[in-house]
């Protein structure tokens, strides 16, 4: 079975964070890992609390999960400081990871922010050089890019701008009112739209998460970037249209909504 390693925070009502990535892997058939990077006390509505762990114990929980169960591809999503960020890029090339996908987190479904000024400037430095593809929504990719995106074509000049200087893909999220959920993937020189239908749900808590590690776990599988990103749009896609409802605001997706079998069964 194919492993995959997720480095994230922790969402204490599981819609996002280590609990969406430990689903989304696990329904797409790879074996899932985790390192903890900080604990977040947040719902539906929004966070209200982080706390972090220290790089000496992020990089034990690296250290345990390379010396024993080795990763087929890791996902990386909130890091909120940059000593974290460091740890993380001494161990991934330590160990010399591969099929590293970055989700640039920097400000939640809700509104807040969830990393540092100082933490930006690291994360470019540091991890998105050891990336094989980075996954950030509009207006992280206005941060990578230091520059508006309002078109589709200001999403192509911004791609090619982050892939060049970083040396990584770039798969561009369209939404946020820009386009009908349309990705653009940047890698290698070329550019490729990946079309989406835009699902009308208002519970689109987490869908950052997921994506990323749901390219993360067909990668470990073995299929090529794009052919990884096709399934992972396929996956959100059908765990949207499942139209879970819960919490007050913005609800998480359905991860499991093709789970079957005996021990999926609900009483009668």
């Amino acid at each position: 079975m194919r492993t995959a390693l997720t480095i994230a925070g922790s969402d204490s009502s599981g819609g996002a964070g280590i609990q969406a990535d430990i689903k989304t892997m696990s329904m797409n058939g790879v074996y899932a890992m985790s390192a903890i990077t900080a604990l977040t006390a947040q719902n539906t509505t929004g966070v209200t609390g982080i706390m972090e762990v220290s790089p000496e114990f992020l990089g034990e929980q690296l250290d345990a999960v390379f010396t024993d169960i080795r990763p087929d591809a890791v996902k990386i999503g909130m890091v909120s400081s940059g000593k974290l960020i460091e740890k993380i890029a001494e161990k991934l090339t330590a160990y010399q990871a591969e099929n590293i996908v970055v989700d640039p987190v920097m400000v939640a479904t809700s509104g807040a922010k969830l990393i540092s000024d100082e933490a930006i400037y690291v994360l470019k430095r540091a991890l998105l050089p050891l990336a094989a593809v980075i996954t950030p929504n509009i207006p992280e990719t206005e941060v990578l890019a230091d520059m508006a995106v309002k078109t589709p074509e200001d999403m192509l000049k911004a791609a090619e701008k982050i892939s060049r200087e970083y040396g990584c893909a770039v798969l561009c999220k369209g939404g946020h009112s820009l386009n009908d959920a349309n990705d653009l993937l940047y890698a290698d020189g070329k550019m490729r739209w990946f079309k989406g239908k835009r699902i009308d749900n208002p519970n689109t808590h987490g869908t950052g998460c997921t994506l990323s590690s749901a390219i993360a776990s067909n990668l470990a599988k073995g299929f090529a970037l794009e052919e990884a990103i096709e399934r992972a749009k396929d996956y959100i896609s059908g765990a949207l249209s499942a139209m879970l409802d819960l919490g007050k605001g913005s609800g998480p997706m359905n991860h499991a909504f093709a789970l079957s079998g005996e021990f999926a069964k609900e009483a009668r």
